[in-house]
């Protein structure tokens, strides 16, 4: 490493995050005293928008490479075909494995195993659940034509909340949501999954 890079920023870890998740990484830089990392958030709202994530983590890596010792990403692969693996691979940042954070939450390899089995199922997070109008009902035109409800949601069975912590606000929301989208309600406390491990590792 860059003696010059080690004496600016000695130990410190920049984690360049999906906005989504900033409440579960600040949770867990707290709780695991984890205070050399330093977070910095994408905008959550490009979980509707992925071709936005890997030009976006790029940007940030550029404008911020020389400041840390290291930078590592929370994103998963997110729906970026491939484009946020080659813009850490070309840029030498790790990310966080997995497609989503469906998967990294629930575990990757246990999120796998299940895979045929859910596969009639729509997943909410914590996040999602508080912000189901704004990220669900809103872009996809519910809120003005209901009717495309079925249309969209036809071929799931279940609403999976993959509930990071115990509220019961969250999950009556999460309910709220099942019901507005004609879905079976299912609850897995999850926790933090894999992101607890990847914050730790890194």
């Amino acid at each position: 490493m860059d003696a010059s890079l080690t004496k600016l920023a000695p130990g410190k870890l920049l984690v360049i995050a999906c906005g989504a998740l900033a409440r579960e990484i600040g949770a867990i830089i707290a709780a695991n005293g984890l205070d050399h990392i330093e977070l910095t958030c994408l905008p959550a709202q490009w979980h509707n928008r992925p071709e936005k994530i890997a030009p976006g983590v790029r940007k940030l890596v550029r404008e911020n490479r020389g400041k840390f010792a290291r930078i590592a990403v929370a994103y998963a692969e997110c729906g970026t075909q491939g484009e946020l693996d080659k813009v850490c691979a070309e840029e030498g940042v790790e990310r966080i494995a997995g497609p989503h954070c469906y998967s990294f939450y629930w575990g990757n390899d246990a999120f796998a195993a299940r895979a045929e089995d859910d596969i009639d199922a729509f997943f909410l997070t914590d996040f999602l659940a508080r912000q189901f109008e704004s990220f669900v009902i809103e872009p996809l035109g519910l809120d003005r034509h209901p009717e495309l409800r079925d249309m969209y949601f036809g071929n799931y069975r279940r609403l999976i909340f993959l509930s990071q912590i115990e509220d019961a606000e969250l999950e009556a929301k999460a309910r709220e949501a099942a019901k507005i989208l004609g879905l079976r309600f299912e609850k897995r406390r999850t926790g933090m999954g894999d992101l607890t491990q990847f914050l730790e590792a890194i």
